[in-house]
């Protein structure tokens, strides 16, 4: 190698030295070791230094394809402690600042989003759904009142009939008379248990 060639390679390998310094620093604040497996923490290791490594190498083969020399080792290590002595501190901060910058945005997105978003959105639904609970109560109320006025209107017009059947019940054997008397039973418990089904699904969505 010439001598720039070995100039700019210790140059590169120096800044190497304090790139990895401050990449480490960065996945050591983000890693947070105390919170995470063992075997998590272990496989992020491996990737950190693969990745680093190839980083490396890739950058020496740019600036002198690749051709690795003792003192190159000796730079990166220069790099590294200049790193710590120096812009170890500054840049800590830094990436503090820049952390808590963007912790800041997200919150102000997020309280954005619950401002104008969310809160509009389900006030409307809210909205939405009141007034629809309010026209199924009032169609609840006016169905009930109908029923109410066609139950009158059937007992008027039922009564006839219903000593009608009372004669012709008194005129047919009483074998008969059991038999339809029990089926008549049965089929009105069936329908009071269905019409207290559907009144107690009603009072339970449209009379709260």
């Amino acid at each position: 190698m010439s001598l720039s060639t070995q100039f700019y390679t210790m140059l590169a390998m120096v800044g190497m030295g304090s790139f990895f310094g401050a990449s480490l620093d960065t996945y050591q604040r983000f890693l947070k070791r105390g919170s995470r497996h063992n075997i998590i923490v272990f496989l992020n290791d491996i990737l950190f230094w693969l990745l680093h490594g190839v980083i490396i190498f890739y950058v020496l083969f740019l600036v002198n394809f690749g051709e690795i020399r003792f003192y190159l080792v000796l730079a990166i290590l220069c790099g590294f402690a200049a790193y710590q002595a120096l812009i170890k501190g500054i840049y800590l901060r830094i990436l503090e600042g820049i952390i808590s910058f963007f912790k800041a945005t997200w919150s102000f997105i997020q309280k954005l989003f619950l401002i104008l978003i969310y809160r509009p959105i389900k006030g409307m639904v809210l909205l939405l759904f009141s007034i629809l609970l309010g026209i199924g109560r009032i169609v609840w109320m006016l169905v009930k009142g109908i029923g109410i006025v066609l139950l009158w209107i059937i007992k008027i017009i039922g009564y006839p009939f219903t000593l009608l059947a009372k004669g012709i019940l008194m005129l047919l054997p009483k074998s008969w008379v059991t038999t339809i008397q029990r089926l008549f039973h049965s089929t009105k418990n069936i329908l009071n248990r269905m019409i207290r089904f559907v009144q107690g699904i009603i009072r339970k969505y449209f009379s709260k």
